[in-house]
């Protein structure tokens, strides 16, 4: 169901994850990112999920709710990893004609199914333990270098985080429309996949039409408050580095030299 995609939603909570500056969660995770492509065996990327895992403990929300983020994407997922099963050498396991699978064609498509779910996993503890108004800061922190060639960082910082905020609102919203489009006979479960795409569209066009009412709400709820972009404006809450931040970067350090370590002594399991 629409409802249980949880992409983009915040989870409030007083784990050592949510205490993190929200500008280190940034900077983190996309060091944390690219070390899972730096990974090139599995003994590093079983390094690197195992410790994916573990910062998901810290953040002390459930399991499922990290299941459910990777929904959005499962087709994704599934359709790269049967794409890569017929890229690989090694031992011809099957083939018909000019397809061929290989025991390394299946290593392929099992390495890279591991490592889009522990990018999604990852991904979604951003989300997840910090607030808009944070994420909106803190992007406008590590921006702020670009004002000097005079681009609008507040403005940009501000479009990604309403951006990423109304992907649940929308979510919930078509689920709404889909209810009531069911409620009134319509049949989107059945048939094949071009009767489907037909089937939605009469959830698409009021959906769009109700997008595009919330975004002249919001636009008329921020020209009534005398917003005005970032020029002069100040926070309530202003984001401070902590000894949290420190231990954060010290484990992160020590987790992408463990991967470093495995890419090197650890090349007679390289995919």
């Amino acid at each position: 169901m629409v409802r249980d995609i949880t992409l983009g939603q915040y989870m409030p909570g007083n784990s050592i994850i949510h205490r993190l500056d929200a500008r280190s969660k940034i900077m983190l995770l996309i060091a944390y990112i690219v070390f899972i492509f730096v990974a090139g065996n599995y003994v590093s990327l079983l390094l690197m999920t195992l410790s994916s895992l573990l910062i998901v403990m810290l953040t002390r929300i459930k399991f499922m709710m990290y299941l459910k983020s990777m929904k959005v994407i499962l087709f994704v997922v599934i359709f790269t990893g049967i794409l890569n099963i017929f890229y690989g050498t090694g031992n011809v396991l099957w083939e018909w004609q000019f397809i061929h699978i290989t025991d390394g064609g299946l290593s392929n498509a099992l390495f890279v199914t591991i490592r889009i779910a522990t990018l999604v996993m990852v991904s979604s503890i951003l989300t997840f333990t910090t607030s808009p108004s944070d994420l909106t800061d803190a992007l406008e922190k590590i921006m702020k270098p670009l004002t000097v060639f005079h681009v609008k960082v507040h403005e940009i910082a501000m479009m990604m985080t309403i951006a990423l905020r109304f992907i649940p609102v929308l979510l919930e919203e078509a689920d709404k429309i889909m209810n009531a489009q069911k409620a009134r006979g319509a049949d989107m479960e059945s048939g094949g996949v071009i009767k489907r795409i037909k089937a939605l569209i009469p959830v698409l066009i009021p959906l769009f039409v109700s997008s595009f009412r919330r975004a002249t709400d919001l636009a008329m709820a921020m020209e009534c408050r005398c917003y005005n972009g970032g020029n002069g404006r100040t926070r309530m809450k202003q984001l401070k580095f902590t000894v949290v931040d420190l231990v954060g970067l010290l484990f992160c350090i020590v987790i992408f030299t463990g991967v470093i370590l495995c890419n090197i002594y650890f090349k007679s399991v390289m995919i």
